[in-house]
């Protein structure tokens, strides 16, 4: 049985996925996004925005 959960834990939970993937293999983030997503059942809108805030992570600071 699936369990409910609130709207955007999902996604929360594929952010921290992802980071600590991106540690321990060193894995492209895009590889580990499409991971995430098939992993935690997220829709593309989601994938989409997980795709943008990493990028947005990696982008310097001026």
């Amino acid at each position: 049985m699936a369990t409910i959960m609130p709207q955007g834990e999902l996604l929360r939970r594929a952010v921290t996925w992802i980071d600590e993937q991106r540690e321990l293999t060193g894995k492209p983030v895009g590889a580990l996004i499409d991971a995430a997503a098939m992993q935690f059942n997220l829709s593309p809108k989601d994938a989409t925005f997980l795709s943008g805030f990493f990028k947005e992570r990696e982008e310097p600071r001026p």
